[in-house]
C-alpha cells in the first residue's frame, strides 16, 4: 500500500517555508509516497509538484507578523477563516493520508490555530494510527512569554508523534533557539538540511555576475535598494550586476528600483534557476534565510550575507 502524507504550510511574507515545504515534497514523491501540499499562503509555482490544494490565502500586512490580511488587503474575518477551514478539512478528507506534516505549528503559526486544531482533531478522528507531525526548520524565534513556551512543549506532547527538525544538531540544536526543546528530546528527529535538489540545466545568466536576491522580496527593498546605491558609487562596476526581486516586493518599492538603472545591471521578480545561477556568479549578496544559505553553501560562492532582523526576527542573524 502506497503511504500518504497531507503537508500543510503557511507562509505570510517571504516564500522560504513554501520552498522547504515543496523540496520535502519532491523528495517524499521520489520515494513513492502520495503527497498532498494544501498552501495557505499567496500562490506559488507548484514547484513540479502535481496535487496542491491552494486556500484563499492570508498574509502578514508587515514584518510585525501580527496583522494578517486577505488577498485583497482585508483584514481577515470570521467568513474566511470558516471557508478556509472546510476547504482544509475536505483536502484531509478527500486524500486520506497516513501522516499529517504541518510546518512549524505549534512553534509557530499560532493565528492559525482555527483551521489545524480541528485539522488535528479530523485526523485523528478519521485514523487513530495516522502519524502527526510538525515539520520545523533548525532555527526559530523564541516566545517571549514562558506561558507560551510552557504551551508549546505540552500541545507537542499531548498531540504530535514527533517534530521533525530540519537541521543538523552537531551544527545547531534547536535548544540553542528554544531551550525548552530539551523537554521534548524523544520527540525530536533531526533530518539533515532540505536543499534544492540538484538540477541539470543550461544557465549561463549569473555567470561573472554580483547576484543580489531577497528572498521572496516582502522584506527585501532595503538591501536591494542599498546593492544599488553601492554599484551607483563603483562599487565593482566593471563586473554586470543582477538584481531579483522577489515575487512579493511590493510594485512601488519594484517600480523605484527600476528607475534609471545603471549601464550592466538588470532588475528581475524572480529566477526559478537561481541555485544554478549561484554556481557561476562572481558574488552574491543575499539576506540570510534558511534556503538561501543552504543554496549558497551548495554553489560554494563567494557571498555577502545581510540578515533581516526587524522587531523580533533573530533567526536569520543566529544563522
Amino acid at each position: 500500500m502506497t503511504p500518504s502524507v497531507l503537508l500543510y504550510v503557511q507562509h505570510l511574507l517571504g516564500i522560504g517555508h513554501a520552498r522547504r515545504a515543496m523540496h520535502l515534497a519532491e523528495a517524499m514523491l521520489a520515494e513513492g509516497m502520495r503527497v498532498t501540499v494544501v498552501s495557505g499562503g499567496e500562490p506559488l509555482p507548484s514547484f513540479g509538484i502535481p496535487d496542491v490544494v491552494q486556500l484563499p490565502p492570508i498574509k502578514a500586512r508587515d514584518a510585525g507578523f501580527k496583522d494578517l490580511i486577505d488577498e485583497a488587503g482585508e483584514p481577515v474575518d470570521d467568513r474566511l477563516r470558516e471557508t478556509r477551514r472546510t476547504a482544509l478539512l475536505a483536502a484531509l478528507a478527500a486524500a486520506r493520508p497516513d501522516a499529517v506534516m504541518l510546518e512549524a505549528f505549534p512553534f509557530g503559526r499560532r493565528a492559525f490555530r482555527f483551521e489545524l486544531d480541528p485539522l488535528i482533531e479530523a485526523a485523528r478522528r478519521r485514523d487513530p494510527s495516522a502519524l502527526v507531525l510538525c515539520s520545523l526548520r533548525d532555527i526559530v524565534v523564541m516566545p517571549d512569554d514562558p506561558h507560551r513556551q510552557h504551551d508549546i512543549v505540552a500541545r507537542v506532547r499531548a498531540d504530535f508523534d514527533a517534530v521533525l527538525v530540519h537541521g543538523d544538531p552537531s551544527l545547531v540544536r534547536l535548544e540553542e533557539s528554544f531551550p525548552p526543546a530539551a523537554a521534548l528530546a524523544k520527540r525530536l528527529i533531526y533530518t539533515g538540511y532540505v536543499a534544492a535538489p540538484e538540477r541539470v540545466t543550461e544557465v549561463t545568466d549569473g555567470a561573472g555576475e554580483v547576484l543580489v536576491s531577497a528572498g521572496g522580496g516582502a522584506v527585501g527593498g532595503a538591501l536591494l535598494a542599498t546593492a544599488l546605491a553601492a554599484r551607483r558609487r563603483g562599487c565593482l562596476a566593471d563586473l554586470s550586476w543582477r538584481l531579483l526581486a522577489g515575487p512579493n516586493l511590493p510594485q512601488a518599492e519594484y517600480a523605484a528600483l527600476v528607475q534609471d538603472l545603471p549601464e550592466r545591471v538588470v532588475l528581475e521578480r524572480y529566477r526559478v534557476e537561481f541555485p544554478q545561477m549561484l554556481r557561476h556568479c562572481r558574488l552574491s549578496i543575499s539576506q540570510a534565510g534558511y534556503n538561501t544559505v543552504l543554496d549558497l553553501l551548495a554553489a560554494r560562492c563567494p557571498a555577502v550575507l545581510v540578515p533581516f532582523a526587524a522587531a523580533r526576527e533573530t533567526e536569520q542573524t543566529l544563522r
